[in-house]
């Protein structure tokens, strides 16, 4: 049953806000049911309009599931690179950038499993997306490898992808046992796990010549 009655009239609010609220509904009922098993009338009663006033955002539950997962793609994105730009220091940036893992999955919406629990991967366009930020999060802290070490670029572009899918296990594992010991510790322990490979390496410095092949100074 519509948590709307005949002859209720639903508030008007500006479509941007509108947009927002419906989104927000959808993560919620997303969440709890599952692509599959939710239904545009949930989310309507979610967030306390029609149906017609839903369509008119959205002209169907992919669509609206779509959106949902391109904001969440974004947001997790945007955490990542700011940790990846948080701090001159090599060493501060890998534990910023795990602890961003950590920082996504323990939002309390359950928004991650959008991207890491969704019952919609063999929808193409959901595993478009899915496919296009795994490449981008391991690209952006290849890059960050690259800069910060003499490794060659392949791989670099291999651990970038190895630690942004190892940060994710570690921070889902932490979740899915409970949490018990607060996230602080478990982002600090995962970070010094990812710290010990990546440190491994040498650094970069000013002026030194690197061989492409073998990633070890030419000077050598």
């Amino acid at each position: 049953m519509s948590s709307t009655t005949p002859g209720t009239r639903v508030q008007r609010m500006p479509r941007a806000q509108r947009r927002a609220q419906l989104l927000q509904a959808a993560l919620t009922v997303f969440v709890s049911k599952g692509y599959h098993a939710a239904a545009m009338e949930d989310i309507a009663d979610e967030a306390g309009v029609s149906k017609p006033v839903l369509y008119q955002h959205f002209p169907g539950k992919l669509d609206l599931y779509l959106a949902l997962l391109d904001n969440q793609c974004d947001h997790l994105e945007t955490l990542v690179l700011e940790a990846l730009n948080s701090s001159d220091d090599h060493e501060e940036r890998v534990y910023a950038t795990v602890r961003a893992f950590f920082n996504f999955v323990a939002d309390e919406g359950g928004s991650f499993r959008l991207i890491y629990e969704s019952d919609l991967t063999n929808d193409p366009q959901v595993r478009h997306r899915l496919d296009a930020l795994e490449a981008q999060l391991g690209e952006a802290i290849a890059q960050r490898i690259i800069q910060d070490t003499p490794l060659p670029q392949e791989l670099a572009e291999m651990l970038g992808l190895a630690m942004s899918g190892a940060a994710q296990v570690m921070a889902r594992t932490w979740l899915a046992h409970g949490a018990h010991f607060p996230k602080e510790v478990a982002a600090q322990a995962a970070g010094h796990l990812a710290w010990r490979g990546i440190g491994s390496f040498p650094v970069n410095r000013m002026g030194t010549a690197t061989d492409p092949a073998t990633g070890t100074d030419s000077a050598e």
